[in-house]
């Protein structure tokens, strides 16, 4: 095991220029190729990467997508939610698929879902 760790330190000793001379000279030695483990191994975290960013979205859009019957206490919610005003709450709550919130955090868009389903409309989160 000592000898391993004398290997090890005198390797990280070499220049990058050497190291790539001592990876082809032990390729050609050994009739392998680096190039194809590195690569695949590479490509793994980065997929796995890709997976994990789509599983854990970190922000959402709250979505209307019908005001439903009580259209006036939709509206006073969308008021609380957002800065509008009456008239453009109130075209926010009569268009289908109206992005109230946008880029907005889980908590922030599921506490915000919560007060409009619970005023009648029909919301979704992207």
């Amino acid at each position: 095991m000592a000898e391993l760790a004398k290997l090890v330190e005198e390797l990280s000793q070499l220049s990058v220029l050497e190291a790539a001379d001592l990876v082809k000279m032990l390729e050609e030695k050994w009739g392998v190729s680096a190039a194809a483990p590195v690569a695949a191994v590479a490509a793994g975290p980065a997929a796995a990467a890709a997976v994990e960013e789509v599983e854990e979205k970190t922000e959402f859009n709250v979505i209307i997508k019908n005001a439903g019957p009580k259209k006036i206490e939709v509206i006073k919610v969308i008021r609380q939610l957002t800065s509008l005003g009456l008239v453009e709450a109130k075209n926010m709550a009569e268009t289908a698929n109206a992005k109230v919130l946008e880029a907005v955090t889980k908590e922030v868009a599921n506490d915000a879902k919560a007060k409009l389903e619970a005023a009648g409309a029909e919301v979704g989160l992207e």
